[in-house]
């Protein structure tokens, strides 16, 4: 459950912290106020992209924290990722700065955004305002029906196994393609192994050799000026060493004088030191150094078989440790592509285990899309689509093809009224009846999922009237076994809410904030006035918006649909 939302910087928003309590839970406010605004911010907390525009103008960065109870799932992932909290509690929090970058933090660790994703998908599930718009799309119709089944895994399972077959397909036709020139790139690239595996070039190795090389070829001058250095620091009578030694000898009784010398003292000393510190090293140089001519020999000759190699195969010497890695593979993926009875076998195998997965998939979605319409169904009567029925369609596929989706095709059908034939959604939806399925399917499912926190973002749109009056109660429903938030321009909705929350935007002339304010009493008696009547609010507005409130206050038991699902999860 969502306990607290802390905005610093983001978007409009200057400084907001929320406090959210359990049950169905309505933000409301004029168009364009900033509602949806909070709704980003609880999804950005919980992995979605992020760029520069979400900082506030003039801020250097936003930020965004959100406090959670966690269920026993996030728990679980919490445990197995070393993210646990006080409490069972999560704290999620997120940074963007001006240009983009951001941090993301899970009770104070650092994490990635996938980690943050999947944490998000553990504790919220978001249901936004064009729902019903990708309702239309095949890919969003089989998605659903394999959500609403919880048949995710099987069918990504069946995806993998889908491109397994087809990489299976690609590697025995290219092979069959290919034969005849394959003869002839396996004789080149074996003579390249052959010739390369003998020199056996190393990574690093030219550079380091080269380095050798010139250690080794001017060692004496090395030995001669090094020695020269010793001398120079420390060993002459002469020598550095001597001089400072002189100078400090001759400031140290001046000093008790004046003792604005003792600093002057202090960095001769601190330089004596250091002179001491490198005639030491140089020594230590010096020991360590060796002519070796026939060390020097041998450099000499491995550096010209690199050179040969190179220009033999027209690469850099550096390059040749990746030329004959490379070559070693394009050869034995060539060897293994010549096994055509070999490719053959495995692309028989991969057809059998994706149909085998797949004939399943298939028997789980038959029995999911018979649950899927029966609910769907009742729930769009409930919303005032008397007699209207919803089918999920499967049409059958070949099986000689690997499709992803798997041996199906989704498609939902509806019918708008009693005695019509269900035909495709697309063909025959109007825009209420559209927004309607949508909502009646998202309830479903949001009734269904084990995440603690639903939140709907104007997902009532297009509706109104008694329909929104049951939307309403549908999602006050749901508040009893979740915790629901929904952004809402409709009176009939706002009033069934436990709580109700009205934001707002203010400017200064200069600048523009967003801000929340609980509403009770009077003042949410006003704004449902405000949602139901407009700019001017009579006596008898507010009469009606207090009725309002006090039906939905009454009302006891949760919607058809909220309770088919209690019912099929108990």
């Amino acid at each position: 459950m969502l306990l607290s939302l802390a905005i610093r910087n983001f978007v409009i928003v200057d400084t907001l912290d929320l406090d959210f309590a359990p049950g169905f839970t309505v933000l409301t406010g004029e168009t364009g106020a900033g509602k949806s605004i909070l709704i980003d911010a609880v999804q950005l907390a919980l992995g979605e992209r992020a760029d520069a525009d979400v900082v506030r103008e003039g801020a250097s960065r936003a930020e965004i924290s959100a406090e959670f109870q966690v269920p026993a799932a996030a728990r679980a992932w919490l445990g197995a990722n070393a993210l646990e909290g006080d409490d069972d509690i999560a704290l999620a929090r997120r940074v963007v700065d001006a240009s983009g970058r951001s941090k993301a933090f899970v009770n104070g660790t650092a994490v990635t955004l996938a980690q943050l994703r999947e944490l998000g998908e553990l504790l919220v599930d978001v249901h936004g305002q064009h729902a019903h718009q990708s309702l239309l799309k095949p890919a969003a119709q089989q998605q659903l029906l394999d959500e609403h089944g919880g048949l995710g895994p099987a069918a990504r399972h069946v995806a993998d196994l889908s491109s397994q077959w087809r990489r299976a397909i690609k590697a025995r036709t290219d092979a069959e393609a290919m034969s005849g020139a394959a003869q002839l790139e396996q004789e080149r690239l074996r003579w390249i192994v052959s010739e390369l595996s003998e020199l056996a070039p190393q990574a690093d190795e030219w550079t380091n050799i080269g380095a050798e090389q010139q250690r080794l070829s001017h060692a004496a001058s090395l030995l001669a000026g090094a020695q020269a250095a010793i001398d120079l620091l420390a060993e002459s009578d002469d020598s550095t060493h001597a001089r400072i030694a002189a100078i400090h000898s001759r400031l140290t009784p001046l000093a008790a004088f004046d003792p604005r010398l003792q600093p002057m003292l202090e960095a001769i000393d601190t330089a004596r030191i250091q002179i001491d510190d490198a005639a030491r090293e140089l020594n230590h140089y010096v020991d360590r150094l060796e002519i070796d001519d026939a060390r020097l020999a041998d450099v000499d000759a491995r550096i010209s078989a690199l050179h040969a190699a190179s220009r033999k195969f027209r690469a850099a010497p550096e390059q040749l440790p990746e030329l004959l890695v490379r070559a070693q593979e394009q050869l034995a993926a060539l060897s293994a592509a010549a096994d055509l009875d070999g490719l053959r076998a495995s692309e028989s195998r991969a057809r059998d285990e994706f149909v085998a997965a797949a004939r399943a998939l298939s028997k789980q979605r038959q029995l999911a899309a018979t649950q899927m319409s029966r609910e769907v169904t009742r729930a769009i009567q409930d919303l005032a689509m008397s007699g209207g029925r919803f089918e999920v369609q499967l049409q059958p596929l070949a099986e000689d093809v690997p499709t992803a989706g798997g041996l199906e095709h989704v498609e939902f059908l509806v019918a708008g009224h009693r005695g019509t034939v269900p035909k495709p959604l697309a063909k025959v939806a109007s825009g209420g009846e559209l927004a309607r399925i949508s909502l009646a399917i998202s309830v479903i499912a949001a009734a269904a999922t084990p995440v603690a926190t639903l939140i709907f973002d104007e997902v009532d749109a297009g509706i109104g009237g008694a329909i929104a009056e049951i939307v309403g109660r549908e999602l006050r429903g749901l508040g009893t076994i979740s915790q629901v938030l929904c952004v809402t321009h409709l009176a009939q909705v706002a009033c069934q809410g436990h709580q109700q929350l009205r934001v707002s935007k203010l400017t200064d002339g200069r600048n523009t904030r967003i801000a929340v304010a609980a509403l009770s009493g009077e003042a949410r008696v006003e704004e449902i006035a405000r949602m139901v009547g407009g700019v001017d609010i009579t006596a008898k507005t507010r009469a009606h918006a207090l009725e309002m409130l006090q039906q939905a206050a009454s009302a006891v038991a949760p919607p058809a649909a909220v309770r088919g699902r209690r019912g099929a999860r108990a």
